[in-house]
């Protein structure tokens, strides 16, 4: 198989809530929730990087599409990582998510490997890792 991840896909219990919390509060750009004239199909996508997006779809949605049951939040099965150029801008995005809702959960600090780090959980419950790595350039 060759890695062709293109939609990193969030399930959320309140679309609404998750969208004003992704454009809003972070700034993600999007066309908001589309796909209401389906059933099972409403779901928000946003640009996050050339041939990447996230798309946020209620919880219940992906259990009918994928044909599970539903299952208990766990978020210490998926992170994601969001690496910047600066301790600073660590501190900037942290600070950022907060005033968006996000539940910080662990506060910005020195890592063990020598960077910057903290780390905060979406309004349901997806953890973000905020990163600044010395050994890792960012080009925006």
């Amino acid at each position: 198989m060759k890695p062709r991840i293109t939609i990193i896909t969030l399930g959320v219990d309140d679309l609404a809530k998750s969208l004003r919390f992704y454009r809003d509060g972070l700034g993600f750009p999007t066309e908001g929730i589309v796909g209401t004239e389906f059933e099972h199909g409403a779901v928000a996508f946003f640009d996050l990087q050339p041939g990447l997006m996230l798309a946020i779809w209620p919880r219940d949605e992906i259990a009918h599409d994928a044909n599970i049951s539903k299952t208990p939040h766990s978020p210490t099965e998926f992170t994601i990582g969001h690496n910047v150029g600066s301790q600073e801008e660590v501190d900037a995005v942290m600070e950022q998510a907060k005033r968006a809702g996000a539940k910080i959960i662990k506060p910005a600090a020195n890592t063990f490997w020598g960077g910057y780090a903290g780390y905060f959980q979406d309004p349901d419950g997806h953890l973000w890792e905020v990163a600044w790595n010395p050994r890792m350039e960012i080009t925006d």
